[in-house]
């Protein structure tokens, strides 16, 4: 057997030691930890620590050496980042957005490769070349700018949608950009003109992306829920949780590199699949599964854009690198503000965007690239636009907390949607939902009570059975484990009104109310409780209410008995809201910290405040 050393463990072991070591140090110091990335990149890289492992041997154990295994773990990792993205979304909402996507995304792209390819022509650049730089670097940065706002909060924000929406319609224009490089590429290898039979051909090789775009949405909707359904039965009968993380796993990367196959992004791939399984009852338990594999191939990216910057040649011409980085940025800010103020964008989500918009992204390395392979731009000019665009990058941090220091002193905008944007999501919305926590047949008979008293709620159910059954009556019901916080914190806890717990489990009762109290100290949390016992125990762990299965048949029965015997109903209804006032007082005196002297039916107390006028009637 051949010995090894470890040595093709070494960029991982680096890898990790930077995610465990660099970034948290960079959290503890306030520091966005993409700007953590970067700088493990820069410090990593062979214009780091790199070129000092010659004279030094131990140091080529602190540095990574395999640049192309770091580019293809970053595609990955962009791909999750637009896969989670998309599971955010849905047809719905991408619908409510297809202006701002196909009209400011899109003529963002077209003006800004206009804008920079005038200006690369005036520094003489031919068409072809100048067009093939306006078209990579008018692209931004999805996997630098999305953790940048999610980092500040700002993802539902009317920045975070406007920006999406943008990022979108640049991952959807990066198949025909390579397309039209390659054709101009063919043109001016020819020497032919621009006839229309030449545009003709060009739009022909648009087809079989569109073509494989349609096969996968549906395939998708032909396989994914099956597939996921089958893999929550199995997990439902306790065969482990590995098989919903490999099941997420996979879809990620057979919809990417589908979307490779047939001439688009990984990213945009990932982006469909996302957006299909936005549509089931797997959404919330795929978006935990797959979370911490984000993080950390994101990690990889960031580490690669660090990598791949070249300190010496920013050192050997750093007016014309600088420049141009700066240039970029001052432009496409400059274009992008004006573009979202003509498309009704607040003046503070303008600038927001602007500015985080405003540097280069990673698919200008991809298109640049092809335009050197090419032969279609300077070689020379082209490396230092892409030393500029890594540069930029850099920037997105920075421009991001520049922003909002910019905009703090300026009035949030008005609660009014604009062009399919949601309010801010800076200030919590006021009256959020119920959330339901087991949705079998004490589940649904308290949504329907909900529903019928114009109450929103979400339901959140471990049997997929429950869920299928209630997402077939039109219930936003979602599978997943409620006593995760991650998956509660998914389902929107934090400004959910109140949570009810209706599973017949006293143990996953506990559980449950357990992660949700030290989650939301002040939620309204009502829980089904198994008998006095329990319900005494469930006010010990800090529920508002508990209501005991057997306490309340004895009350139904008693009150149905003193009825049918002729006792007068009011003395009825009387004795046993003084019965079960007792009971619950006696439960109480088990809550810590005064929680016993909570009022009665926290719930009903919400409930009695006066609803915002309803000015739809």
């Amino acid at each position: 057997m051949g010995e090894t050393h470890g040595g093709e463990y070494r960029d991982l072991v680096v890898f990790l030691a930077a995610a465990g070591v660099v970034v948290p140090l960079f959290n503890r110091l306030k520091i966005s930890p993409v700007l953590g990335f970067l700088a493990a990149g820069v410090l990593l890289g062979p214009d780091g620590l790199g070129r000092f492992a010659q004279s030094h041997g131990w140091l080529s154990w602190l540095t990574i050496g395999d640049q192309a295994q770091i580019r293809q773990l970053s595609e990955l990792g962009v791909a999750f980042l637009l896969f989670m993205i998309g599971l955010e979304l849905s047809w719905e909402r991408l619908r409510a957005m297809r202006r701002l996507v196909f009209g400011l995304g899109m003529l963002q792209v077209a003006v800004c490769t206009l804008a920079i390819a005038v200006v690369f022509m005036a520094l003489g650049q031919s068409l072809a070349g100048a067009a093939v730089l306006g078209m990579g670097l008018a692209l931004s940065s999805t996997a630098v700018v999305m953790p940048v706002l999610a980092t500040q909060g700002r993802i539902n924000s009317e920045t975070g949608r406007a920006t999406f929406a943008v990022l979108l319609a640049q991952d959807v224009a990066v198949a025909p950009i390579l397309i039209t490089v390659t054709v101009l590429a063919a043109l001016a290898q020819s020497g032919a003109s621009v006839e229309p039979a030449e545009l003709g051909r060009a739009l022909f090789t648009l087809l079989p992306a569109a073509g494989g775009l349609f096969l996968m949405v549906l395939l998708g909707r032909l396989v994914l829920r099956p597939m996921f359904r089958s893999v929550a039965r199995a997990q439902h009968r306790g065969e482990g949780r590995e098989l919903f993380v490999a099941a997420s796993l996979l879809v990620v990367v057979v919809s990417g590199l589908t979307a490779q196959a047939v001439g688009l992004s990984m990213s945009l791939g990932a982006l469909v699949a996302g957006v299909l399984l936005a549509e089931t009852e797997f959404r919330r338990e795929v978006e935990v599964a797959i979370d911490p594999f984000k993080g950390l191939l994101l990690g990889v990216f960031f580490i690669g854009v660090g990598i791949g910057l070249d300190l010496d040649a920013v050192a050997a011409d750093p007016t014309t690198v600088l420049g141009l980085a700066g240039g970029l940025i001052v432009l496409k800010a400059l274009i992008i503000f004006i573009l979202a103020r003509a498309w009704g964008l607040a003046a503070r989500s303008a600038i927001e965007t602007a500015l985080v918009l405003g540097p280069a992204g990673e698919f200008a390395f991809v298109i640049l690239s092809t335009g050197l392979v090419e032969g279609l731009a300077s070689p020379e000019l082209t490396r230092k636009a892409m030393l500029a665009a890594t540069l930029s990058m850099f920037t997105v941090p920075l421009l991001a907390v520049m922003a909002r220091a910019l905009t703090r002193q300026t009035a949030p905008p008005a609660d009014v949607e604009t062009q399919g944007l949601s309010p801010s999501a800076d200030v919590p919305a006021p009256d959020g939902a119920v959330l339901i926590v087991g949705f079998g047949r004490v589940g649904r008979l308290i949504g329907e009570l909900l529903v019928e008293h114009d109450q929103k709620f979400v339901a959140l159910d471990a049997d997929p059975a429950s869920v299928r059954s209630g997402r077939s009556e039109g219930h936003e019901v979602y599978y997943g484990d409620a006593a995760r916080p991650d998956m509660l914190s998914a389902c929107g806890l934090e400004s959910a009104r109140a949570l009810i717990v209706t599973m017949d489990s006293p143990t996953k009762v506990d559980e449950v109310v357990k992660t949700a109290r030290a989650l939301r100290p002040d939620l309204i949390l009502i829980a089904r409780a198994r008998d006095d016992h329990h319900a005494a125990r469930l006010y010990a762990l800090g529920v508002t209410d508990a209501v005991p299965e057997t306490t309340e048949a004895s009350l139904q029965l008693a009150e149905n008995t003193l009825v049918d015997l002729g006792v007068p109903m009011g003395l009825v209804l009387a004795s046993i809201h003084e019965r079960r006032d007792g009971f619950r007082k006696a439960f109480q005196a088990a809550a810590p910290d005064g929680r016993g002297a909570r009022p009665a039916r926290a719930f009903r107390s919400v409930r009695s405040t006066p609803p915002p006028p309803n000015t739809s009637t």
